[in-house]
């Protein structure tokens, strides 16, 4: 079942992105990262730390360090996102097996993992067709101008 990570994700790959466009070479601090998302560091960390290992964002170690994007934006897929922080499936099956003397227990879990799983992968398929750009374009539209704000 889809958590806030994905969320998280998407938000952090964005602000980087916006970062890197508005001041290239610049890293991105999990300080500053949280504060943007609106939680711990430690939970920036861990996220990206997941991106990390997916080939999404690159570390810098040290007082100076911080986070990059590793690819462009544009190269970057919501799918790909959604696949490097979510480790368990969109929908969930019963917790415990359902009744095999039951005619529809014995079978239900059979039929609605094939149902699921279609469904999966059409949500797949739409997010691989967004970008991190797309995601970027669509908060600069929601964002008010400078004049609006005055």
């Amino acid at each position: 079942m889809i958590n806030s990570r994905f969320t998280v994700a998407v938000h952090l790959l964005a602000l980087l992105a916006w970062g890197t466009e508005r001041c290239p070479g610049v890293p991105l601090t999990s300080e500053m990262a949280a504060e943007s998302v609106n939680t711990n560091p430690v939970v920036v960390r861990r996220i990206l730390g997941l991106l990390r290992e997916a080939d999404l964002v690159t570390s810098q170690p040290g007082p100076t360090g911080g986070w990059f994007l590793a690819r462009a934006p544009e190269q970057i897929t919501l799918c790909d996102v959604y696949r490097a922080v979510e480790d368990e499936a969109l929908f969930a099956l019963h917790h415990r097996p359902p009744n095999r003397a039951c005619a529809v227990g014995a079978h239900i879990q059979r039929a609605l993992g094939a149902f699921f799983q279609e469904a999966e992968g059409a949500m797949e398929g739409k997010l691989a067709q967004r970008t991190i750009t797309d995601v970027v374009r669509a908060v600069q539209g929601c964002a008010p101008t400078c004049a609006e704000t005055a």
